[in-house]
């Protein structure tokens, strides 16, 4: 088995332009729901969406997804139609004027944090196919399958535009239960041009790997090159920003890193304490300020899984006792966190 380019980044938690916001915005109004509605929760402002510069948190966009889900949970593939390789801006563009598929894929997995996939995707040929499994395990539990049919379709959407035939799937298996209904099933086989294995182990997509070398109607080297030094540069700048917070987010993500304070965060960076509290000061940031943050999106994804209570989700967020974490997401979201939670519960019953 042969791997492809390695992707950059592990985790979804990388800015991102505007562009797929406005996407999921417009979806929405297509479907009937407000401008407001989308942006709940997300602090996002209508000015943004306006703005063709304005980048958003990964959370923030995850905000979108989950108002947009809550009303539309089987529209992921019809929303992944949607991303084109022109809504990608440079990044799309140098997808388009590769020499080859290959070098398309390869070019999209080096780049991968100018794109707005939240499931990780790995690229690998084997038996004569190119295995294009998206990794949903860090995704939370609530969107994962709404976020995976997403992405998919719009990966199967950008592929299928490099050539002139498109790039047909050899298959696609789905680790989600089937779905019910005829309706969906028949959107499965509109979108992704094939009836998906439902209940297996990984999100996998395959297709002939004779594709990979084709070359493509729209190669121009020139025009490759510039675009790749506009995005090296951009993504320079988003990583640089990012920087040690960016790590410190991911770090303070996995189970039990909270409760190990910034002692053990920075013995995780391989660093000391006083160290990573300068670095995040230059970084414009501080230890309790990003942990807020990460505490802030756990509780939301916490809340709306429903598995736990409002005690369980405190402890779990390292708080010694529950009244201090309702008071925090009162402060957060302005309403308690069983009010939050009802407020979702009710949404996607709607």
């Amino acid at each position: 088995m042969t791997q492809l380019a390695e992707p950059v980044v592990r985790h979804w938690d990388f800015p991102r332009g505007i562009a797929s916001v406005c996407l999921l915005v417009r979806f929405g109004a297509e479907h009937g729901i407000g401008e407001r509605e989308m942006l709940d929760g997300s602090g996002i402002t209508p000015g943004q969406l306006a703005d063709p510069a304005a980048e958003v948190e990964a959370h923030q966009e995850l905000s979108v997804v989950r108002n947009l889900a809550a009303r539309l949970p089987d529209a992921g593939p019809e929303v992944g139609r949607g991303y084109h390789a022109t809504t990608f801006g440079l990044f799309g563009f140098a997808f388009l004027s590769s020499p080859t598929v290959r070098d398309a894929v390869n070019f999209a997995l080096r780049y991968l944090d100018l794109s707005f996939t939240f499931s990780i995707p790995r690229a690998t040929l084997a038996g004569g196919q190119v295995r294009l499994v998206l990794d949903d395990s860090l995704l939370p539990p609530d969107v994962a399958r709404f976020l995976v049919e997403r992405d998919l379709s719009a990966i199967r959407t950008v592929i299928g535009e490099l050539l002139p035939t498109g790039v047909p799937l050899a298959g696609l298996d789905l680790r989600f239960p089937e779905p019910s209904t005829v309706d969906q099933l028949e959107t499965y086989r509109e979108v992704f041009g094939v009836r998906p294995v439902f209940g297996r182990p990984a999100n996998l997509a395959t297709f002939d790997a004779t594709y990979l070398d084709r070359p493509l109607p729209q190669a121009n080297p020139q025009t490759v090159a510039f675009c790749e030094a506009q995005c090296r540069e951009l993504v320079t700048r988003r990583r640089r920003r990012a920087g040690v917070a960016h790590e410190v987010r991911e770090h303070l993500t996995r189970f039990g890193a909270i409760a190990r304070g910034m002692p053990g965060v920075a013995r995780e960076l391989n660093m000391s304490a006083r160290t990573l509290r300068r670095k995040l000061e230059e970084e414009g940031t501080s230890f309790r300020a990003l942990l807020d943050e990460v505490r802030e999106a756990l509780a939301e994804e916490l809340l709306v899984s429903g598995a736990l209570s409002v005690e369980d989700v405190a402890i779990r967020l390292g708080y010694a006792e529950a009244s201090s974490f309702i008071h925090a997401f009162k402060r957060w979201k302005g309403v308690t966190p069983a009010s939050y939670t009802r407020h979702h519960t009710v949404s996607r019953r709607n």
